[in-house]
C-alpha cells in the first residue's frame, strides 16, 4: 500500500484515503482574471479539489530567440510566441489575487512552477504543493532546489522513461520524501491507444512507498475512471468552460459537465472497490433466502442409512438444508429419521454433523 502524505491542509493522499482530484486550468483562461475566477468556481462546483494554474517567468523558461521567434498558429495571441505567453501570463498580484478567491469559495489553489523562478514566486505565495510539469520532470537541478523548498510534489512523468523516473525518485526521496508521481502521456488530446494505464501498476512495483496517480489529456472520463479503479490517488484533469474556444489544450480538456461526471464517477468507484475480503453480505441475504440451493434428498431415504452420493442433489428447497458445498461432507454420514424423497437434507436428520466453520 503506498504510504500517505499530507498534501494540502487536512487533506491526505495515498493508502485509503479518496483520490485527489486536480482541475488544471493551465492557460485556458485566455488570459482574463475574470474569466480564471470563473473556472476556479466551476471546479470548485464540480467537486474537484483543487485548482491549478502555470506559472512562468518568461525569461527564465524561454530564451530571447524562443520568445522572438513568429508565432502564426491558430491558437496565438501575439504576433511572436513571446508576445503570446504574455498574454496569457497572470502577474504576481493577479496570482494572490487568484489564490485568495479560491481560499474564500473552499477549494486548494496551486500551479506548476515553469521554471526555477516560478518555484520561488510559488513558494512565496505559499501554494500548498508543487506540481511538477513533465517538461521538468528530467530537469534534476529544477527538481533539487524544488524538493529543498519542503513542500509536497506532484511530478508528472510525460515524455521520461522508467530509467529518468527511477533517477528522479532517488534525487527526491532522501530531500523530501512526500511526493508522488503521475503516469502521463503528453500528447494533446491523447489517443487510447498511447494512455499505457499499466504504467501505474509499473510504478505502483517499482515505488511501493509512494502515492502514483494519473495526469490525463484524453477526451472523455473513462480512462481516468479506470486509472483510479488501477489504484490512481491523484488525477489531473485539464479543464475548460468551451473546448471550441482558441487555445491548444482545449480540446484536451473537459467542460463543466465532464468534470462533474468525472468527479461522480471516481467517487462511485472507490465506493464499488470495497474490501478484499470475500464473504456473504448483508445485501445478499435475501437473493439468498430466495434463491440459494440447499441438499435435497434425490430417492427416499430410511432412518439408520449411510447417505451416499447418488442419494443426494442440489435444488433450491423449502425450508432451507445443507448448503451445497457441504454435500461431499455429508457422503459416510447416518441419518436418523426417514427422508422422502425431494425433501430437503437439515442439520436434524443427520447423526452427530458437525458444521464445518467456512474461514
Amino acid at each position: 500500500m503506498s504510504r500517505e502524505f499530507e498534501l494540502c491542509p487536512g487533506r491526505r493522499v495515498g493508502g485509503e484515503q479518496p483520490c485527489f482530484i486536480i482541475a488544471e486550468i493551465g492557460q485556458n483562461h485566455q488570459g482574463d482574471l475574470a474569466l480564471a475566477k470563473r473556472m476556479i468556481r466551476m471546479a470548485k462546483d464540480c467537486g474537484a479539489d483543487c485548482a491549478k494554474f502555470q506559472k512562468s517567468e518568461l525569461e527564465y523558461k524561454f530564451n530571447k530567440k524562443a520568445l522572438e521567434r513568429p508565432y502564426t498558429s491558430k491558437h496565438s495571441w501575439g504576433k511572436t510566441y513571446g508576445e503570446h505567453k504574455r498574454h496569457l501570463e497572470f502577474s504576481h498580484d493577479q496570482y494572490r489575487e487568484l489564490k485568495k478567491y479560491a481560499e474564500d469559495i473552499g477549494i486548494f489553489f496551486t500551479a506548476s512552477g515553469m521554471d526555477e523562478m516560478a518555484v520561488e514566486f510559488l513558494h512565496e505565495l505559499d501554494v500548498p504543493f508543487f506540481k511538477v510539469g513533465s517538461g521538468d520532470t528530467n530537469n534534476f537541478p529544477y527538481l533539487e532546489k524544488t524538493a529543498k523548498k519542503g513542500r509536497p510534489m506532484v511530478i508528472s512523468s510525460g515524455m521520461q522513461s522508467m530509467n529518468t523516473m527511477h533517477q528522479v525518485y532517488q534525487i527526491v526521496k532522501p530531500i523530501n520524501p512526500n511526493f508522488c508521481f503521475l503516469q502521463c502521456t503528453s500528447a494533446y488530446p491523447l489517443q487510447p491507444e498511447d494512455v499505457n494505464l499499466r504504467v501505474i501498476s509499473a510504478y505502483q512495483s517499482a515505488f511501493p512507498d509512494i502515492p502514483i496517480g494519473y495526469s490525463g489529456h484524453e477526451t472523455g472520463i473513462a480512462i481516468s475512471v479506470a486509472a483510479v479503479a488501477m489504484g490512481a490517488k491523484v488525477v489531473e484533469r485539464h479543464v475548460t468552460l468551451n473546448k471550441t474556444w482558441k487555445g491548444s489544450d482545449h480540446q484536451a480538456s473537459l467542460e463543466p459537465d465532464e468534470l462533474a461526471e468525472l468527479v461522480k464517477a471516481i467517487r462511485t468507484v472507490e465506493k464499488a472497490m470495497g474490501s478484499p475480503v470475500k464473504q456473504l453480505l448483508p445485501c445478499e441475504m435475501a437473493c439468498n433466502e430466495k434463491l440459494g440451493k440447499s441438499v435435497v434428498a434425490k430417492v427416499s431415504i430410511p432412518e439408520g442409512a449411510v447417505l451416499t452420493l447418488d442419494m443426494l442433489t442440489v435444488k433450491v428447497g423449502e425450508p432451507k438444508g445443507f448448503p451445497p458445498e457441504a454435500i461431499f461432507d455429508l457422503v459416510g454420514q447416518k441419518v436418523k429419521k426417514n427422508i422422502e424423497e425431494d425433501e430437503t437434507i437439515t442439520e436434524q436428520a443427520v447423526e452427530n454433523h458437525v458444521k464445518k466453520v467456512k474461514c
